[in-house]
């Protein structure tokens, strides 16, 4: 059994040493050798469309031109004037109220009276120029605060006076509210520009320091050394007291002015005489 299994294992042996060496995987192929397909060509594409600048970017959503803006605004003065005579047909003093809601009725009006001229004021200025996102920022703001006191005002009125006079306020606040929705896109999109306006200047600003660093760093010189030189100090060595008394002596001799000098001595012929 033995020496049959030597007798297959020669056997066996010099066929798989063969089989291997006539399998074996060629070597890699060096990169700088000549290859035998054709040369790949680069393909050169047009380039792509140049994206506007940012200010040129417009959206219409929302835009209004200045004829648009300034109906608008005389849609809002129309409903500031029905407000202003409304309030003009208001008695509190006929109400049947406590005294403190009294009061307190009487503050409310004579704010949303305040705010009423502040938003005119506004409104007007913004009329004049449709085109001014600040006066359209106040417009929007001073509207803010004529709607709560407004609504405020109409559910007094519907509870001490009748509910039909108080639903005229609710309605003009209403219109009010309508108004200032639509010129809010038209806000955001005079705010959008302008912040694009300026991230673009920014933008401009850097790019140009960048560009002068680099067209001035080979124009820039050495710095030129500086030979130290040791300060000199007055009055260095000398004890607090004797610089005081220095000064102090310069000072009485600048007051008293230039000293008289002594006369001549005679002369002998002077003498004898």
């Amino acid at each position: 059994m033995r020496s049959y299994f030597l007798a297959w294992c020669v056997v066996i042996y010099p066929l798989t040493v063969l089989l291997g060496q006539t399998t074996k995987t060629p070597p890699p192929k060096h990169p700088a050798a000549p290859g035998s397909q054709e040369v790949e060509t680069e393909q050169v594409t047009a380039p792509a469309a140049t994206q506007p600048p940012i200010t040129a970017r417009t959206s219409t959503t929302g835009f209004l031109e200045p004829e648009q803006v300034k109906a608008l605004l005389h849609k809002t003065w129309l409903t500031e004037y029905r407000i202003n005579d409304l309030l003009a047909q208001v008695h509190p003093e006929h109400w049947r109220m406590p005294d403190a809601a009294k009061k307190s009725f009487a503050q409310t009006l004579e704010s949303l009276n305040n705010a009423l001229k502040s938003q005119e004021e506004w409104r007007a200025q913004f009329e004049n120029r449709p085109d001014s996102l600040y006066f359209g920022f106040q417009t929007y703001v001073a509207i803010n605060a004529v709607l709560p006191r407004l609504e405020g005002l109409a559910h007094s009125v519907t509870q001490y006076e009748n509910a039909s006079f108080g639903a005229q306020y609710s309605q003009a606040a209403n219109q009010l509210f309508d108004l200032q929705q639509s010129l809010q896109p038209h806000l955001a999109l005079l705010l959008k520009n302008q912040d694009g306006l300026l991230l673009a200047a920014q933008t401009n600003i850097a790019s140009c320091q960048n560009e002068l660093g680099y067209a001035l760093h080979s124009k820039e010189r050495r710095a030129t050394p500086m030979k130290n030189i040791a300060p000199e100090f007055k009055g260095r060595g000398q004890p607090p007291h004797a610089v005081a008394a220095t000064n102090s002596a310069k000072r009485n001799a600048a007051e008293k002015g230039p000293a008289s000098k002594p006369a001549a001595n005679p002369s002998p012929k002077t003498q004898e005489k």
